[in-house]
Order: C-alpha cells, then structure tokens, then sequence
C-alpha cells in the first residue's frame, strides 16, 4: 500500500474515534438528565480504559521496541507539551455552553483549546499503527492492520462515549437540540484524527523514534486522566455518600476490567 492510503486508513481511525464521542450525546435521545452519579461511574470508566491502554498497549509495544529510558523521555515529552499547551490557554478555558453561540473565530480558539486535550489521544492512535503492512497484523481491505492499532482504536473509542456525555450536559440546559449536541460532542474530538495522522506519518518516517512516540502518548493520556479525568470525577461526585469515591473506584475497575483482556487478545 502506498503511504498516502495508509494515512487515509490511520485518518479513518482517528475519525472513527472522533464519531464515538458523538455517542455520548445519543442517552438525551430518551433521557432528559444523567444524574451524578452514573457521571462518576462514566469518567472512572474512562480514566481505567486509558490508563489500561496506556500501559498494557503503549508502553509495553513501546519496552518491545525501545528501553524503559526511552519510553521515560517520551512521556516527560507528552507531560511537557500537555503542560504548556495548557498554560498557554488558561485565560481562554471554554465550556460547552459557548460553543453553540460562538462565532467562527471563538470555534477555532475552542477547538485550539480541545486539541490540548483530544490530541495526545489522537497520537496514541497513531503510533499504534506503526507496523501498519508488516506481518502479524489482521487482514482488513487489504490492508495488514497491527492489533495494537485495533486496540488503541477500540479502547479511544470507548474513553471518548463519556466524554462526548460529559459534553452534551451543559448544552442540554440551556436547550441545545439533540442532533445539535451530537455535532458538538464529535467536534469536541476533530483534533483526534489530525494527530493521528502527524503521529503515524512521523513514526513512519523516523522508525527510530516510535519508544519515544509511544511514551510520549502514553504519559500524555496517563497525566491527563491524573490532573483531569479523576479530578472532575471528584468534583461531581461531592454531593454523593463517601465524596462519590465508590463510584469513582467501580468504574476505575470496570474500565480495566474491559481493556485488559484485549489487550491479551
């Protein structure tokens, strides 16, 4: 396959995570609210399937190709760039509520500000496509497709449903139609297909770089479930028995519980 149809395939990928987002949105269909505590359970699902695929997918592919120093560099990299990329936009923060009245220009700031976040995921993808066309892959239209990539796949899919939910309940309130936080919630993860695509073109032609390439999307996604995803969870989950911990702690569990049998696939 040439290289520019093995970016279409890796773009198709990250888009494909970007629609599960999309996902998210589709409980207001039949529900008008999610209370609390079925958020706390969504985001410590999220934050045990990135974790998981952080550690049973990233960084193990990456010990397979590299050593553990490298993978170290490599996540300090993702740590660094997700860091300052947030500092740089911390007087422009967004919620969801701005982005059905916003402008074209606030657009391209919230989506500025959403790729600090959906990026190092869309990398992630990337990279796991790295032995895209070598043996051991599976046989999909043509292509021979690493099971890693299938699993980062998978596993960003499945992390993006809560945020695409976590997404649609500010625009829910203010009255925001259901197809309409639909478009939201898929827009909110545009940056993932994009960094997909750099990453796997980067470690397609620098192969000496993917350990790097692996830490760095691993401890990227790793800092932000740590200084975000749980975080938010604990935010929501006050006003529960026991701070919304229990909560927080199943849905941890059942994440992993998820990932770590693919992983093994």
């Amino acid at each position: 396959m040439s290289l520019l149809e093995n970016l279409v395939l890796v773009f198709v990928a990250g888009f494909i995570t970007a629609l599960a987002t999309g996902i998210g949105a589709l409980p207001f269909f039949f529900f008008d609210a999610i209370n609390d505590r079925t958020n706390v359970v969504l985001w410590g699902l999220s934050s045990g399937i990135m974790v998981s695929a952080s550690v049973f997918g990233l960084i193990e592919e990456g010990l397979a190709e590299g050593t553990m120093g490298q993978i170290a560099v490599g996540m300090a990299a993702g740590i660094l760039l997700v860091v300052v990329a947030h500092d740089v936009l911390t007087d422009a923060e967004i919620d969801p509520r701005d982005y059905e009245e916003a402008d074209f220009k606030k657009l391209v700031l919230i989506l500025g500000i959403l790729t600090v976040h959906s990026f190092p995921e869309g990398i992630a993808v990337g990279v796991s496509f790295a032995d895209l066309g070598l043996e051991g892959g599976v046989a999909f239209l043509g292509f021979t497709v690493p099971l890693l990539a299938i699993f980062m796949t998978v596993a960003i899919s499945i992390h993006n449903i809560p945020e695409g939910t976590a997404i649609s309940i500010p625009l829910r309130s203010m009255g925001v139609s259901e197809w309409k936080m639909v478009w939201w919630a898929v827009f909110s993860s545009l940056p993932q297909p994009l960094g997909a695509v750099i990453a796997f073109a980067f470690v397609s032609v620098a192969r000496e770089f993917l350990p790097y390439g692996f830490g760095f999307a691993a401890g990227a996604m790793i800092y932000l479930v740590l200084t975000e995803f749980i975080p938010e969870a604990l935010d929501l989950g006050e006003g529960l028995p026991k701070g919304g911990k229990p909560e927080l702690v199943g849905g941890i569990v059942l994440g992993v519980a998820i990932m770590v049998p693919l992983a093994f696939i």
